[in-house]
C-alpha cells in the first residue's frame, strides 16, 4: 500500500509529517482548510491550552494532532480501523503527545457511551458514502461543553434547517473544492 504525506502545521508538532496510505476511505483535510479552521477558533479563543478534544472520526489524525500541536489539555482520536489505529499510535508515540488517547471502536457506539458535555471542541468528519453525518452531529451537540464547537465536514451543503432541529447553529462556514467544512455552535434560545 502506497502513501503520501500531509503535516500538521503549527504549534509544537509543527512540519510534523503524517502518512496517509492510499485508501478510498480516507480524505484528510487539506493543510488550508485546517490552517482556515485554527484562524477561526484563534479568534473566538486565543489560547487552546484547556481545551479537550474529540476526533469522532478520526482516519490520520490530521485535525487531532493539530488541535494537540497548539496546546489542547486532552484529545481523543476514535477510530475503528486497526490499521490506522496502529499509525494513530505510532504517530502519538513518536511524538510523545501525553495528551493524545486513542480508541480503536465504532465512532457513533462510542459516542452513546461518553458523558454528556464533556468535550469543549468535537471534529466530525465522517466518510461521506454513509449515513453517519446526522447522528454524529446530534451526539456531538451532547457531548458538547457550553462554549463549546463543533467542526464537521460534509459533502453538501449543511443549511440552517439541517442544524436547527440538532441544537446547533453555523457559526463560520467554507467551502475548499468538493468539500465543505463548519464551525458550529449551541443553538441560542
Amino acid at each position: 500500500m502506497s502513501s503520501h504525506r500531509i503535516r500538521i502545521i503549527g504549534g509544537r508538532y509543527r512540519r510534523t509529517q503524517i502518512p496517509v496510505p492510499d485508501s478510498g476511505q480516507l480524505r484528510p483535510t487539506p493543510d488550508r482548510v485546517r490552517e482556515t479552521l485554527f484562524n477561526w477558533l484563534s479568534h473566538l479563543r486565543p489560547s487552546l491550552d484547556s481545551v479537550r478534544g474529540l476526533d469522532l472520526f478520526a482516519g490520520t489524525g490530521a485535525l487531532g494532532f493539530e488541535l494537540a500541536s497548539r496546546g489542547a489539555r486532552e484529545v481523543v482520536l476514535v477510530e475503528r480501523d486497526p490499521a490506522l489505529v496502529e499509525c494513530l499510535i505510532g504517530l502519538r508515540d513518536r511524538l510523545g503527545a501525553r495528551e493524545v488517547e486513542v480508541i480503536r471502536a465504532d465512532a457513533i457506539a462510542l459516542a452513546e457511551r461518553l458523558p454528556p458535555a464533556s468535550f469543549d471542541l468535537i471534529f466530525i468528519d465522517p466518510p461521506y458514502r454513509g449515513p453517519l453525518l446526522r447522528p454524529a452531529l446530534a451526539l456531538a451537540r451532547r457531548l458538547l461543553a457550553p462554549g463549546g464547537w463543533v467542526y464537521a465536514e460534509a459533502a453538501s451543503d449543511l443549511q440552517a434547517p439541517d442544524l436547527e432541529p440538532l441544537g446547533l447553529a453555523s457559526i463560520r462556514a467554507g467551502r475548499a473544492g468538493r468539500v465543505h467544512f463548519y464551525l458550529l455552535g449551541l443553538q441560542q434560545s
